[in-house]
């Protein structure tokens, strides 16, 4: 049997919820198979995030890896191309680090592309309706930190592995912030986890954005 870990996380800087780890948890209350999906909601913080994230593939050896963090300003579902090995924090973590133009992975290469089939993914989203694009910067805080660690993890590795951000779950962000109904953001990630399954080779044709 095949196996996907699916990761959010818990609010960060003040907030009271994160719809990644809400959408996480709704999902694997829905989720009928036939894959084992292994769930978990990472702390916002770098050093917890990773060695959780270290841990969970340690024991449960997936087949596939999805991520998943806020990105309160996007619009959009956005897969994400590349993380960077670069932690850069513009806020403290939830355990009040705050690193500088340090690496993610001491010695790691410069950067990594995601394994999950990308394009592929945002075509899907957007035959659901749902306003997806793929993003080239996962940013240089916790969300790309995962991303980076997950994919250094399995490299080699016959491992899909990669990140994808979610806008705010109506009626939860601040003031006008974009966001979508929280019903489509499960949805959003269970198409994301079923494609990085199913698919073949990623979609073609040129897309994505920085933002």
């Amino acid at each position: 049997m095949r196996t996907v870990l699916l990761t959010g996380f818990e609010p960060f800087a003040g907030d009271a919820v994160n719809p990644s780890g809400d959408a996480v948890r709704a999902l694997a209350a829905r989720w009928r198979g036939p894959e084992r999906l292994v769930t978990e909601v990472l702390p916002v913080t770098f050093d917890g995030a990773t060695t959780r994230l270290a841990a969970l593939l340690e024991v449960h050896r997936p087949d596939v890896v999805v991520a998943t963090g806020l990105a309160g300003g996007r619009a959009a579902v956005t897969p994400e191309r590349v993380a960077v090995n670069l932690a850069d924090a513009r806020i403290p973590d939830n355990a009040g680090h705050r690193p500088q133009d340090a690496p993610v992975v001491d010695g790691g290469p410069a950067a990594y592309f995601a394994t999950l089939p990308v394009k592929a993914i945002g075509a899907a989203l957007a035959d659901r309706g749902i306003p997806s694009t793929v993003s080239h910067t996962a940013g240089t805080f916790v969300c790309n930190a995962v991303m980076y660690a997950a994919l250094h993890a399995t490299d080699g590795a016959p491992v899909r592995a990669g990140f994808v951000h979610l806008p705010w779950a109506d009626g939860t962000g601040p003031g006008d912030a974009p966001s979508l109904p929280f019903d489509r953001l499960v949805d959003a990630l269970e198409v994301a986890v079923r494609v990085s399954l199913d698919a073949g080779d990623d979609a073609g044709g040129v897309g994505g954005e920085i933002s």
